[in-house]
């Protein structure tokens, strides 16, 4: 018994590494700004402390890894309405929605497929187990402090999915005495929003509760020029969502935390091949996370995180009001991951980690759970001028076997302004339970064998008074790719993705802009076909700029040519390049008190990003907003 108890103890809470860390980075920055939650706003970007790129905290100029970091003020100046609207800024991101706010959204990182990107929410897997992508359209932003985009194969350090990359989402923390805030808007299509919010700290306790509505009456998802079957009315969206975080610190050296988070959404959406063009159908989806952990300094050089967490993904789809298919799924996490810190300059990382994936629905899989346990050693050195990451990682599931990945990166500055990094990295796939134990009829197969990528990138960057640039050739080949050839699904072809990457941030005055441009070539090695749905030129441009009480921003994305399939004969098709431009403003009526707005899609520009789905054309938001 004592044995068991022990294992388990063993075992429990790696996953509270990406919070813990956070928190006392986050710690740490607010030295500088005591009073204002958001610190972000106090530092350059240089030195901003980040945890994803090695699940320890590090400043972002040390980082190997190309990544991105927005802040809670690139969230408020964007004035993005959800996830996915503030995603597509982000260099190599490519996000594309089947009609619509709050409709299905797919994420493409560095043109892999939108299966191979792992969203985690303050550390904690929130994706489908049987998709295996992430709900992003029921994530709106009014809970989310920040985000951090690592791009290329991060699989050494968190497993499965970690294919082009990792996106990881940190919610609200509470910090300075308590204040509350709350926002409300109108906007195009009915839209209507509501949020509100509490949070501080008091002693040794801080807390944040948030909680927020929206709802828009939407468009039509389907063309019905293109595909008349559909229904033509509009396709409205839902959306309620709640998250909450408390943390006690017991001592200088021991503190214990808890959080939720929970959002609802409910999604009318066209069928192009209902038999009735008057059929109505909807989905409600929820996703839901709640975590445990304690953090521990156990000695001067000995750093102890653990947690226990679970993520769900629950979708439930109805036709004119009755059940048409339900898939809940979870993600049960135990961990415990340990930091020793030899020097400020050398630390070594040691992680254990047990997943349990879990389907509950009413189509009969051949199997609806299965067991995770991995193990990561991960080590960061810094001699002079020069960086070493090296992380081996091995996951053990309880039905198609091993996996094991790892990652060498080196970062070298050879100047006060200059710095070259480069790696090489593994990562893999899991097949998912659609996959692997869906019906005969949907061509389930136990037999499949995981995804496998291996990546190269080599990157350049320059800094200097405010001034950054940064260029990242990438090289990404992924092997036994899973795709259904009937009767079974099965691994069968390779695909090669390589590209260049352009980040430049910089300010003139008090004049801020942001750019980066992706030439990317994402193809089937055995065809040569490029990848469907992936623009090979992604660009993007926005600026900012402060007018005495106004602030006001300019934004032009461009997304090159793509092909895709016919909705209804499935032969291929090719999508015409489309650029926009959106505006948004920012008055600070008093101290407390400002008006916001943003108008998407200036020109009611008519463009497509998914085959006979339409997308929005002009539409303008307004919202006022009050924070104490």
């Amino acid at each position: 018994m004592k044995q068991k108890i022990f294992i388990a103890g063993a075992l429990l809470g790696a996953l509270s590494l990406p919070f813990a860390a956070y928190a006392e980075a986050l710690h740490s920055q607010s030295a500088k700004s005591p009073n204002d939650g958001d610190v972000s706003r106090w530092l350059t970007p240089m030195e901003l402390l980040i945890v994803t790129p090695t699940r320890m905290s590090q400043p972002l100029d040390k980082a190997i890894a190309d990544t991105t970091v927005l802040t809670q003020e690139d969230i408020r100046k964007s004035g993005a309405p959800d996830l996915p609207t503030l995603l597509r800024s982000v260099a190599g991101v490519d996000v594309i929605q089947s009609g619509g706010l709050g409709k299905v959204s797919s994420i493409f990182m560095r043109g892999t497929n939108s299966s191979h990107v792992l969203v985690l929410l303050d550390g904690v897997r929130i994706n489908s187990a049987t998709t295996g992508t992430t709900a992003i359209e029921h994530i709106m932003l009014d809970s989310i402090e920040r985000i951090e985009v690592v791009r290329g194969n991060v699989s050494s350090l968190y497993g499965s999915e970690a294919v082009g990359g990792v996106i990881q989402l940190f919610t609200k923390r509470g910090h300075g005495a308590p204040a509350f805030n709350a926002s409300a808007g109108l906007g195009s299509h009915g839209t209507k929003r509501l949020a509100a919010g509490f949070s501080g700290s008091v002693d040794a306790t801080s807390f944040s509760i948030n909680v927020g509505k929206v709802k828009t009456d939407g468009v039509s998802a389907i063309n019905t020029q293109i595909a008349p079957t559909a229904n033509p009315d509009k396709d409205g969206y839902d959306n309620t969502i709640l998250d909450a975080q408390v943390t006690h610190a017991i001592n200088a050296n021991h503190q214990l935390s808890a959080s939720l988070f929970s959002t609802r959404g409910d999604s009318q959406y066209d069928n192009a091949y209902n038999l009735a063009t008057t059929d109505l159908n909807n989905t409600k989806a929820a996703i839901d996370k709640w975590s445990l952990s304690s953090d521990d300094q156990l000695s001067a050089m000995w750093h102890s995180k653990l947690n226990w967490a679970r993520g769900t993904d629950d979708s439930k789809d109805y036709l004119n009001g009755a059940n048409n298919g339900h898939i809940k799924t979870a993600n049960k996490q135990l961990g415990w991951q340990n930091e020793f810190k030899f020097t400020d300059a050398q630390r070594f990382d040691l992680v254990v980690e047990r997943l349990v994936q879990t389907v509950d629905s009413d189509t009969s899989y051949t199997q609806n759970t299965r067991n995770v346990n991995s193990i990561l050693g991960g080590y960061v050195g810094e001699y002079g001028t020069q960086q070493v990451q090296l992380n081996l990682r091995q996951d053990r599931y309880s039905d198609f076997g091993t996996a094991n990945t790892g990652l060498l990166g080196y970062g070298l500055a050879f100047s006060d302004n200059w710095r070259a990094t480069g790696s090489l990295s593994s990562a893999f796939k899991a097949p998912t339970f659609n996959d692997m134990y869906a019906p005969a009829s949907w061509g389930g197969n136990p037999n499949l064998h995981p995804e496998r990528s291996n990546n190269r990138e080599i990157g350049l960057k320059y800094s200097s008074e405010g001034q950054q640039v940064g260029l990242v050739y990438f090289d990404n080949r992924i092997h036994d790719l899973i795709a259904y050839q009937f009767p079974l699904t099965v691994n069968v072809g390779q695909a090669q993705i390589n590209g260049t990457e352009l980040n430049y941030s910089g300010a003139f005055g008090n004049t801020n802009i942001k750019a980066n441009a992706t030439m990317q070539n994402p193809r089937d090695t055995a065809t040569g076909n490029t990848l469907l749905r992936r623009a090979k030129r992604l660009a993007n441009l926005m600026v900012t700029k402060p007018f005495g009480a106004w602030e006001a921003g300019g934004e032009w994305q461009y997304s090159g040519v793509r092909q895709d399939v016919d909705i209804n004969t499935f032969a291929p098709v090719t999508l015409p390049a489309y650029q926009l431009f959106n505006l948004n403003a920012r008055y600070q009526v008093e101290k407390n008190l400002s008006v916001s707005a943003r108008i998407d899609n200036l020109f009611n520009k008519d463009y497509v990003q998914v085959h006979g789905y339409n997308t929005l054309g002009r539409t303008l938001f307004v919202g006022l907003n009050y924070q104490q």
